[in-house]
Order: C-alpha cells, then sequence, then structure tokens
C-alpha cells in the first residue's frame, strides 16, 4: 500500500513539474527571458544576513545607538543640518556606499544598504534621509554616466564629506515625472537650463546636482525621448537654492526650491544622450526606493521599542499595561507589520542586486513598510497615552517624521 502511494506521490510531482513548465504559467513579475533556472549548486532560500552584512548592520547600529539618538531632539528642534553625524558617517563609511570600488567607494549592494538604513533610521530618520540622499543623488551617475563623469563627481565625494542631491521635482509634477517644466535648451556646446525645482533634499547643501529637464519642444514628444539629465555643479551662475523649507518632520534634513535661471551646462555634463533622462531617473528609482521603505522600518522597530518599554513601565491597575489585552493586542500588530515589511523591503533589494528588475517589489515594500510606520507611530502615541503628546517623550516626533517617509521618495 505504501509503495502505491509513494508511486502514485511521484507521478503526480512529475506531471505538476511538466505543467508548471508550461510558457503560460510564468510569473507575472518575471520578464520574457529572465528566468531562473534550478541549479544544484543553489543551496536554496536563505534568510540569514553574510557576515560583511553583519558587520556593516552592527556598526551603523552602534553608530545611531550613540551619535544619532542623544542629539535627534535637538536637531529636530532647531532645524539645523547634522554637518557634525554627516561627518562622523563618512569617516567610518556608512555614506556613499553605493559608489563602486573602482572610485574609491565600497561598492555595496542594495540590500546592503536597506541594512544600514533601517538602522540609521532607527536613530532619526531626518539626519537618515540627508545621509541617504546622497545615494539617490549620485545614482543616475552610477548608473548611466562615463568614466570621465564618475571619476570627476563620484570620486569627489569620497575624498571628502560632500553632498549631493536628486533635482526633479517641481512646484507641479511630483510623482508626475513626464510633467516637469524646466527647460534645456542647447546652443551650441552648451545647454541652457530654466526652470523651478522643489522639495529638494540637500538642496542647499548639495555639491552638485542631477537635474531632469525637458529639452524637446514638442508637447508630444514622449516622456522617453522628451527629457534630459545633467549633472550640474552648484556653483554654476544662475543656480539658486530657495529658504529651507520647514516641515512638520524631519526638520534637521535640508529641504529647498532651486531656481535655475539661464544656468548654463557643457554637454559634457549630459548623461548618455539627450532625451535618455527619463529612463535615467526611473531606473535610479528602482535602486534606491528599497532605502526608503528600510527608512520606514527603522522608524516602526524603533516606534515598537519604545512602546514595548513604556508598556513594561507604565502601570495602570496593579500591573503593566503591556499586560492588558489592549495594549498586548496592539504590540503584537506592531511587531508583524514589521517583520513583514522587513523581509518585502530585503526581498526587493536582493532582486535587484540578483540582476533582476525590481520594480514590483521594490513599489510594494515602499508603499507597505510606510503604512506599517504610520500605523506604529500612531498606535506607539497611543500606548503612551498623554504623555505620547509631548515633546519629552520619543514618540510623538516618530510620528510627525513618518508623513513624509509614507508619501514621498527623497527627490
Amino acid at each position: 500500500m505504501a509503495g502505491r502511494i509513494a508511486t502514485r506521490s511521484f507521478g503526480t510531482i512529475k506531471r505538476w513539474a511538466r505543467y508548471t513548465q508550461k510558457p503560460s504559467l510564468r510569473a507575472l513579475s518575471t520578464n520574457p527571458g529572465t528566468e531562473t533556472v534550478s541549479d544544484a549548486s543553489n543551496p536554496g532560500m536563505c534568510f540569514e544576513l553574510n557576515d560583511e552584512q553583519k558587520e556593516y548592520q552592527q556598526l551603523a547600529r552602534k553608530f545611531a545607538r550613540e551619535e544619532i539618538v542623544p542629539k535627534a531632539a535637538e536637531y529636530d528642534r532647531t532645524g539645523e543640518y547634522p554637518v557634525d553625524i554627516i561627518k562622523k558617517a563618512w569617516d567610518i563609511g556608512l555614506i556613499n556606499t553605493h559608489i563602486p570600488a573602482e572610485f574609491g567607494g565600497p561598492g555595496l549592494g542594495i540590500l546592503d544598504a536597506c541594512v544600514i538604513t533601517e538602522e540609521m533610521a532607527y536613530g532619526c530618520t531626518g539626519i537618515q534621509t540627508a545621509i541617504e540622499a546622497n545615494s539617490l543623488g549620485q545614482m543616475p551617475v552610477i548608473l548611466a554616466g562615463n568614466e570621465a563623469q564618475k571619476k570627476k563627481y563620484l570620486g569627489r565625494m569620497m575624498e571628502e564629506a560632500l553632498m549631493c542631491a536628486y533635482c526633479v521635482t517641481e512646484p507641479g509634477a511630483g510623482s508626475d515625472v513626464a510633467g516637469i517644466k524646466t527647460r534645456a535648451e542647447k546652443k551650441g556646446d552648451n545647454y541652457i537650463i530654466n526652470g523651478q525645482k522643489m522639495w529638494i533634499t540637500n538642496g542647499g547643501h548639495a555639491n552638485w546636482y542631477f537635474v531632469l529637464a525637458r529639452t524637446s519642444a514638442d508637447p508630444k514628444t514622449s516622456a522617453s525621448k522628451a527629457f534630459t539629465g545633467f549633472i550640474v555643479d552648484r556653483d554654476t551662475p544662475g543656480l539658486t537654492p530657495g529658504r529651507k523649507e520647514m516641515n512638520m518632520g524631519q526638520r534637521c534634513s535640508d529641504t529647498r526650491g532651486i531656481t535655475f535661471e539661464d544656468v548654463v551646462v557643457p554637454k559634457e555634463n549630459v548623461l548618455i544622450e539627450e532625451g535618455a533622462g527619463f529612463k535615467i531617473a526611473m531606473g535610479a528609482f528602482d535602486k534606491t526606493r528599497p532605502a526608503v521603505a528600510a527608512g520606514a522600518v527603522g522608524l516602526a522597530q524603533r516606534a515598537l521599542d519604545e512602546a514595548t518599554r513604556y508598556a513594561l513601565e507604565r502601570k495602570t491597575m496593579g500591573k503593566p499595561i503591556a499586560q492588558h489585552q489592549a495594549v498586548a493586542f496592539m504590540l503584537a500588530e506592531m511587531a508583524m507589520g514589521i517583520e513583514a515589511s522587513r523581509l518585502m523591503t530585503l526581498k526587493s533589494g536582493y532582486e535587484i542586486d540578483n540582476g533582476r528588475r525590481n520594480t514590483y517589489y521594490a513599489s510594494i515594500a515602499k508603499a507597505m513598510a510606510g503604512d506599517v510606520a504610520n500605523k506604529c507611530a500612531t498606535d506607539a502615541v497611543q500606548i503612551f497615552g498623554g504623555n505620547g503628546f509631548n515633546s519629552e517623550y520619543p514618540v510623538e516626533k516618530l510620528m510627525r517624521e513618518i508623513g513624509r517617509a509614507s508619501c514621498r521618495e527623497r527627490v
């Protein structure tokens, strides 16, 4: 009997294997021709960080707890740009992690960056945003820059603690990148840029900017051909950062408008070629969106830790409030959301590191992690009760900061 069951089961497995090999059942998230083939040398699924990733995680965790957490509230209160923390982070290699080794950087992957970013965001998402914004500004150059551009603009980032910025969003064009109005007109060997950008992180402290501008005069030209990506130096005449915006949260990250008035940019600073800008800008998001999700996970974890600590100390009716079912359920739901969003974030980084387009997973990770962090911060304030509304306690800051993480890319 057992033998017949085993034979039947094996036959079923073989039929299922033949069935699932049909092209019509290709996973929706897989591009044709990119399907992975199972291999005897593949050890299968593993949820363990490697030794190098664990070292970076511990380094970032120690830095966040010792350097960021003690100063975060003061930076939030004053809105001062965290220059001293940025310099210390640069000294120990926690900034510019994506820059390739041939240009002086560590050449870390996206998953590596997610591990680091979560720990930094645990300390303060405002400081983490200022630090991680460098990666977004650099990514178009990493992806599309030629040898000379990479050497000039990435190389200098490894020589001293400089910042850069991703200059795309405009007053009337945020998520609708195709609605950008900033224009670049070619004159001889130069381009003349005119327009207004808005909500640019590191806008007032950047040494250089990645700028997306329309180069096609024809309004019917498709987005994939209408825009061009430029590298623009901060000291270029006609480039003027506006006032620092005082936002609800992440106050120490520098957010400004940038005005371009007859800004002359040499053709040598065009990335790839005229008309390639939109694809470059969108390609950068696949690399940087996982880190946005990781930042939200870090904030959510901080909210859970603070709420748990408080719930174990605060007593009502003769016992810690953590022992009341209503509070215990809130903490449990926070933990469930964090674990799920963390795994989704790491998967989105893993996919792009292994050469597969991750737009689907990165979008899920960013949306999910933002929503989870929003709920965790809100629940943490509720668990703190009246104290959660007071700035002497840490959770009101978390609640103010998560609004930005759940609705933006750092642009």
